[in-house]
């Protein structure tokens, strides 16, 4: 089950509330920050709603679970991957998703890559990088970034737009701040050394948007918040 279409609508509008507030207070114009809706473990419905509301992209967490949605809604709507990428799908999602925020291994870059050539397409990618030196997370090491980051770039068919992190689980919302201020540097520090435009930075979600709009987030991923619990 799904909520309806109009508690959406409200749930929408509060969250786009709430990010307009958070970037009055970081002193930041509004449409600095998109909003990408988490679609996970929810039916295609979420996908549709999402469309049907104007917003132009959905996150998905598994490959699988995504695909068996994509030919149920708009074709122009982008999947964007949020979650861990084994090399066994890469075919698949350098095919299908719009984008993936989850590159973290050179294996994966690399599989990407073929497949996206062989696809005839640029594929825009976000390195993940572990902010937050999280054991339950996924990512990079930050001492692991450059050295990613020239790999990817190596990678002819991928189009590095910027970095991805997921913040650690805690009651102390300095924690999040404290992990969105590192990617935020490692990003500027890469953008110098490297002599590129790094421009996106996914960070924040339900629960910790505005410390990743304090710190430069780009991209906020909210599913809860929209979609009310899910159907795990």
């Amino acid at each position: 089950m799904i909520i309806s279409f109009n508690d959406f609508q409200a749930n929408l509008k509060e969250v786009v509330e709430k990010i307009h507030a958070s970037c009055e207070k970081a002193g930041r114009a509004v449409d600095t920050v998109k909003l990408l809706p988490v679609t996970k473990n929810h039916p295609v419905d979420a996908a549709r709603y999402a469309w049907d509301a104007g917003l132009l992209s959905v996150g998905e967490n598994r490959v699988q679970e995504a695909l068996g949605k994509m030919d149920d809604v708009d074709s122009r709507l982008c999947w964007e991957l949020i979650g861990p990428l084994q090399s066994n799908k890469a075919k698949k999602v350098a095919e299908r998703f719009g984008r993936v925020q989850t590159v973290d291994r050179v294996k994966i870059a690399t599989a990407l890559d073929r497949y996206a050539a062989e696809a005839g397409r640029r594929l825009p990618v976000l390195l993940q990088i572990n902010a937050g030196r999280d054991p339950a997370k996924s990512g990079a090491e930050l001492e692991d970034a450059a050295a990613l980051l020239e790999a990817l770039l190596k990678c002819e068919s991928l189009q590095v737009d910027g970095l991805m992190t997921i913040a650690p689980l805690s009651e102390d919302a300095d924690v999040a701040r404290r992990c969105f201020a590192r990617l935020r540097e490692c990003r500027d520090g890469l953008s110098k050394s490297f002599g590129i435009d790094l421009l996106e930075l996914s960070m924040g979600m339900s629960g910790d948007m505005e410390e990743a709009i304090l710190e430069g987030s780009t991209m906020v991923r909210v599913g809860t918040a929209l979609f009310g619990s899910r159907g795990y």
